[in-house]
């Protein structure tokens, strides 16, 4: 396993507590920080040339409701953080998946994503600007990315599979380290302990979805308590948005000017898996 980490101490504490569970576990940590494409495409280059092949590929990092910044290259920092980095890193890493065993991508959005609106006419806020109005665009597109990536796999006879999970609402530092004001006092504060859910618990749509040998690549996975709030992994429903073909394909020519990323779904499609 690979722990893809912006802050390597952090990382190599979380592996010695693993190790310590589990003394078998063989786990690397590298350096990534998907709001940065160059730190990517180093990420994925280092990748190629250490392994040759990848059984599943968990797209997971997000910031959440910050004051509006830019990325390295000049986008808003939540699409490019939760979004573009996610959508980089799985194209210059699918020929590694295509050649892993039942290999599998698992793009993980939120609820907030049924609230979300692309605007394609604005992606950087540069007319203006909402935190949590930016935050639910980015998580609408990770579920049009999961979505259209099923879709063009599909179309291709890929065996990688691309699904999308959403934690709930769960108790981790996303809340108090993002947003700024009375969405930290709303979400961090008072949501937390009212309504959320223990990490471990939240993390199990998207160990679901990585792992469940019957899931069906499209599949969308929750929790199945009260507003999917918190519970035990099911499929749930995407919002009409998120499954337009129309939407995807935009999204999709969009985020290919901005990365510089191309899939090479034709050839990927045609390379055997590991043995």
């Amino acid at each position: 396993m690979i722990l893809a980490v912006r802050d390597e101490a952090k990382g190599r504490r979380t592996v010695a507590e693993l190790t310590a569970e589990q003394p078998d576990a063989r786990l690397e940590v590298r350096h990534l920080d998907l709001a940065d494409l160059d730190s990517v495409r180093t990420f994925a280059q280092r990748v190629h040339a250490d392994h040759q092949h990848l059984d599943v590929l968990i797209n997971n990092a997000g910031v959440m409701a910050p004051p509006r910044s830019l990325s390295a290259q000049g986008h808003e920092l939540q699409f490019a953080c939760n979004h573009l980095g996610h959508f980089a890193l799985t194209g210059l890493l699918l020929d590694l998946l295509t050649a892993g065993r039942n290999p599998r991508v698992v793009t993980v959005s939120s609820i907030n994503h049924r609230q979300g609106r692309l605007r394609f006419d604005d992606l950087a806020g540069e007319r203006g600007y909402a935190p949590m109005a930016f935050y639910n665009q980015s998580k609408l597109a990770n579920a049009v990315f999961g979505r259209e990536l099923h879709r063009r796999l599909t179309e291709a006879g890929s065996p990688v599979r691309s699904l999308l999970a959403h934690p709930g609402y769960t108790a981790t530092n996303l809340q108090m380290s993002g947003p700024v004001g009375l969405w930290r006092v709303v979400f961090g504060r008072i949501g937390n302990p009212l309504f959320a859910q223990p990490p471990d618990r939240g993390a199990l749509p998207q160990l679901y979805a990585a792992t469940e040998p019957e899931v069906e690549s499209g599949a969308f996975i929750g929790p199945d308590g009260p507003a999917e709030l918190r519970g035990g992994p099911t499929r749930v429903r995407l919002s009409p948005t998120a499954a337009d073909a129309e939407t995807g394909r935009r999204l999709w020519e969009v985020s290919e000017r901005l990365t510089d990323v191309r899939f090479a779904l034709a050839a990927a499609a045609q390379r055997p898996p590991a043995p």
